[in-house]
C-alpha cells in the first residue's frame, strides 16, 4: 500500500508560538526563518512518511494498492472520515463504490453488513488499482472551517523543541563538542513523541 499526501495540512505551531519560545520579541526579521524551521520539524514526524507514523493536522490522503481485502488497515491515525473510495475497471476508468457497501471501524475500512467489495478489472500496467480517499489528523470539529487543530500537547511542544534546537544550531555541528556530531533528535523529544508513535 502507497498513501500520498491529496490536501496537506495547515500549520500545527504557529509564528506567534514559535516567537514566544525562541524568546525573539516579535521580530519579524525572523518569521521567514523560523516558519522554515517549523514546516521541517513538523514534516519530520508528520503524515505518512513521518517518524510518529501518524497524520497530526487534518489532511487528504490517498491509499493506493492492488485490491480489495476484507479489512483494510488505513495508515496515518487518528482516521476522521473516508472520502470515497474507487477501482480502475477493466479499461483503465475509475469507478466510484457506493458508500453503502462499506464501514469504517477506527482506522479499518471492511465491507458493511451484507456487502462485499467489488472485483476491480485487470487493467494492464497498474498495479494501483484501488484507490482509497480519506481525511485524517487531529482536529476540535473537522468540519468547521476554518478548521481549528486539536494536536495533543506534547507533539506540539515536542516540535517547538525541535525548532530551537534548529534555530540555536543552524549548521549540522554542534560548539558544545570539541568534535563535530550531527544533532539528532534529543531524547526529550523522542520521549515525548514516543507515546504516540505508531509502529503498525
Amino acid at each position: 500500500m502507497r498513501v500520498i499526501v491529496i490536501t496537506p495540512p495547515a500549520p500545527i505551531v504557529t509564528w506567534e508560538e514559535a516567537d514566544q519560545h525562541l524568546r525573539l520579541d516579535g521580530d519579524d526579521e525572523q518569521r521567514d526563518m523560523v516558519e522554515r524551521l517549523v514546516k521541517a520539524a513538523t514534516q519530520h514526524i508528520d503524515g505518512p512518511d513521518g517518524w510518529l507514523g501518524r497524520a497530526l493536522g487534518l489532511q487528504a490522503l490517498e491509499a493506493r494498492m492492488g485490491g480489495f481485502c476484507d479489512l483494510i488497515r488505513l495508515p496515518c491515525q487518528p482516521i476522521v472520515d473516508i472520502v470515497s473510495v474507487h477501482y480502475l475497471d477493466g479499461t483503465g476508468q475509475p469507478v466510484l463504490v457506493d458508500p453503502d457497501t462499506y464501514e469504517l471501524f477506527g482506522r479499518d475500512l471492511g465491507c458493511a453488513w451484507g456487502k462485499s467489495w467489488p472485483t476491480p478489472g485487470a487493467y494492464r500496467g497498474h498495479a494501483e488499482t484501488v484507490r482509497i480517499r480519506y481525511r485524517a489528523g487531529y482536529a476540535v470539529d473537522p468540519g468547521a472551517d476554518p478548521v481549528e487543530p486539536n494536536v495533543p500537547e506534547p507533539i506540539k511542544q515536542a516540535i517547538l523543541l525541535m525548532v530551537g534546537d534548529m534555530y540555536r544550531f543552524t549548521e549540522t555541528a554542534s560548539d558544545m563538542n570539541i568534535a563535530p556530531t550531527s544533532i539528532p533528535m534529543s531524547t526529550t523529544v523522542e520521549n515525548l513523541l514516543s507515546p504516540y508513535r505508531v509502529y503498525a
